[in-house]
C-alpha cells in the first residue's frame, strides 16, 4: 500500500498564498501520475492540477495562472503553490497518486486531505 500525507493548508486571507505538500510512502515501485484534488461543501470532488512523472501538468481552468503543481521524484512528493487565493478556492484539498507497486500492481492512492480558508 501507499501512504499519502498532506500538509500546509491553513486559513488566509483572500490574495494571499499557501503551499501543499504530499509526500508518498510505503510500497511503491513507481508512481505515474500524482495530483490535488478539491471538495469543497455541497460540492463533487474535482481535479485541480496534476502532473505526470516526466512534469507534464493539467489544470482545472478556474486555477490556471494562479496555481503551480511540482514534483520531485526522488522524494516521491508532489507540491502545489497556491497564489491569488480567492474565497471560492476554499475546500479540502486530498492528494492523489496513480502507480505500480513492487508486484506490479496498479495502486491509486489518495491522501486524508487538508483544509485550506480563504476569508475575504
Amino acid at each position: 500500500q501507499v501512504q499519502l500525507v498532506e500538509s500546509g493548508g491553513g486559513l488566509v486571507q483572500a490574495g494571499g498564498s499557501l503551499r501543499l505538500s504530499c509526500a508518498a510512502s510505503g510500497n511503491i515501485f513507481t508512481i505515474n501520475a500524482m495530483g490535488w484534488y478539491r471538495q469543497a461543501p455541497g460540492k463533487q470532488r474535482e481535479l485541480v492540477a496534476s502532473i505526470t512523472r516526466g512534469g507534464s501538468t493539467n489544470y482545472a481552468d478556474s486555477v490556471k495562472g494562479r496555481f503551480t503543481i511540482s514534483r520531485d521524484n526522488a522524494k516521491n512528493t508532489v507540491y502545489l503553490q497556491m497564489n491569488s487565493l480567492k474565497p471560492e478556492d476554499t475546500a479540502v484539498y486530498y492528494c492523489n497518486s496513480e502507480g505500480r507497486d513492487y508486484l506490479g500492481n496498479y495502486e491509486n492512492s489518495w491522501g486524508r486531505g487538508t483544509q485550506v480558508t480563504v476569508s475575504s
